[in-house]
């Protein structure tokens, strides 16, 4: 056999093995079988059925994925400071020069959008976005998990869930109202309750895209045609891309806003006051 039969003959194979397993999916995959799209759509917004019991209580998946992503920064900030952080040299390593890279990013951003006060800020857009996309991917990983009615399911990410989104624009819009506070005292304050759909927005905007990336794949592993290739390549691109997206967007927003409201505003100098009152004195 030439080399080109014997490549047509591996890709007739490989196509009639493609159509065996699609049928037999088929076949399995029959009218009332496993629960509609409908239930499987509604359960990934709302969370009603898969529940976990965690300490004598029911919670969503949620909650759980976010106490694992916290534990993993928890343990990755330990060994940092205390192993790597020693052994960094003037002339850095690859692994010294990546963490600078990353933390020399943010900090840039920072001090490009809150020239007056970054410090604080800095740090604050780096644990956020390094949250979010850590978070984010953390459902690729498929870690399971046992629900209450004794069913696997892998933890999906912890800001698709709408609570996790919630506390993370909140805790974004908080940030942003104390450093108003401590640069302009009540003003900062007022100019941030002016943005007062802030939180909201930030919320909604990590909800909605996280979720529908969640929604997307789940229908492509609903479907029968659909189940083969197809999910690898949908679940990694859309979660890559909401994980780099968000991250951006919101410690972008953060950096912002944050600029804004700790921006001084400018006193007239004494001797413009005192012409001011003399003109209107006369």
């Amino acid at each position: 056999m030439t080399k080109k039969q014997k490549l047509s003959f591996f890709i007739v194979i490989g196509i009639v093995i493609a159509v065996i397993l699609v049928v037999i999916n088929l076949i399995r995959s029959g009218p009332g079988t496993g629960e509609s799209i409908q239930t499987a759509m509604k359960d990934a917004v709302l969370h009603e059925s898969n529940k976990i019991r965690f300490l004598g209580m029911e919670v969503n998946p949620g909650l759980i994925s976010a106490f694992c992503v916290t534990g993993i920064f928890l343990v990755l900030g330990l060994l940092i400071r205390f192993v790597l952080v020693p052994r960094f040299r003037k002339i850095p390593g690859k692994l010294q020069m990546v963490l600078e890279l990353v933390v020399g990013l943010f900090d840039n951003m920072a001090r490009t959008n809150s020239p007056h006060m970054n410090r604080f800020l800095g740090a604050y857009i780096f644990m956020a976005g390094a949250y979010i996309f850590v978070g984010t991917i953390f459902e690729l990983f498929g870690v399971q998990a046992v629900t209450t009615e004794g069913t696997s399911i892998s933890l999906p990410a912890p800001l698709a869930d709408i609570n996790g989104a919630i506390c993370m624009g909140c805790l974004s819009y908080l940030v942003i109202m104390s450093g108003g506070l401590i640069a302009n005292g009540l003003k900062g304050v007022g100019k941030t309750l002016k943005d007062f759909s802030l939180p909201i927005s930030m919320s909604f905007r990590l909800f909605g895209a996280l979720l529908s990336g969640a929604l997307v794949t789940e229908l492509v592993y609903f479907y029968p045609l659909t189940r083969y290739g197809f999910p690898i390549i949908v679940g990694v691109l859309f979660t890559l891309l909401h994980a780099l997206i968000q991250a951006y967007v919101l410690t972008t927003l953060t950096s912002v806003f944050y600029g804004e409201v700790t921006e001084k505003t400018p006193k007239k100098p004494k001797k413009i006051r005192q012409k001011a009152k003399v003109q209107t004195q006369a």
